[in-house]
């Protein structure tokens, strides 16, 4: 497999897959939500996030959102391409994360988001580039391991309906709530009271596509006393109305 280089433009419908290759995304206009092995992200310009081989994510945007993406081949391609950057590319690409970008590194991926991708020698030479440009961002993730996502998960959705603060999800973590804070922005690219909120609201809409439930109970279950302010919480989050996402499904 050779890398490739493509533009992509992302819409509100969600993608939701894996695939058995490491992949990059670039930002390049708009806000891409994303998540990855249950670490929730926005892509925006200026910064790329990092999909592991074979690791589980999804994507959306609902006002519309375009990317730069880097399929990066097996990892004898990179030993042979990126030679003394080889080491560093792996460390690079093994962990799922949000960093942010450079001025010359933005340069760079604006400059070859301005050029033909599709041509095998500029998409080649694009990868060795890009990658090389990547290993002096200090991509090594905080602490030496990831957060515990699937218990946060489960702690969240569990007391979606009350007050949460980030000593609960620290309790969970087994750390302080500064050094959570410290990892989640390291690992996520948002707080972790951010995280709650989108994990809230993403649990919201699946009740408004998967149940009868009326709106204003799903707003209580979520955590919010105001249907009102639920309203503008999902239509900040989605682009649209709670009613709009429920005709949707």
């Amino acid at each position: 497999m050779r890398p490739t280089l493509t533009l992509r433009h992302y819409s509100h419908d969600l993608i939701v897959h894996s695939h058995d290759h490491a992949q990059l995304v670039f930002g390049l206009s708009g806000l891409l939500d994303f998540e990855v092995e249950g670490c929730g992200s926005q892509v925006v310009q200026q910064s790329f996030v990092v999909i592991p081989a074979g690791a589980h994510h999804a994507c959306g945007s609902p006002r519309g959102s375009r990317c730069l993406v880097l399929d990066v081949p097996s990892d004898d391609w990179i030993g042979q391409a990126l030679g003394d950057h080889a080491d560093a590319s792996r460390r690079l690409l093994d962990n799922a994360a949000r960093r942010p970008l450079d001025a010359g590194q933005s340069q760079l991926v604006s400059w070859l988001a301005g050029s033909p991708v599709d041509d095998p020698v500029i998409a080649q030479q694009g990868a060795v580039l890009l990658l090389a440009s990547l290993n002096g961002t200090g991509q090594d993730i905080v602490g030496g391991r990831r957060l515990p996502y699937a218990a946060l998960n489960a702690h969240i959705d569990q007391y979606a309906a009350y007050p949460l603060q980030v000593a609960d999800l620290a309790q969970v973590a087994g750390l302080s709530s500064a050094r959570l804070h410290a990892r989640f922005v390291a690992e996520c690219g948002q707080t972790p009271m951010d995280y709650i909120r989108s994990r809230r609201l993403h649990k919201a809409v699946d009740l408004l596509r998967d149940s009868q439930l009326p709106i204003g109970e799903i707003a209580h279950r979520v955590g919010y006393s105001s249907q009102s302010a639920f309203a503008a919480a999902v239509l900040r989050e989605f682009g649209a109305s709670p009613g709009k996402l429920r005709r949707q499904r």
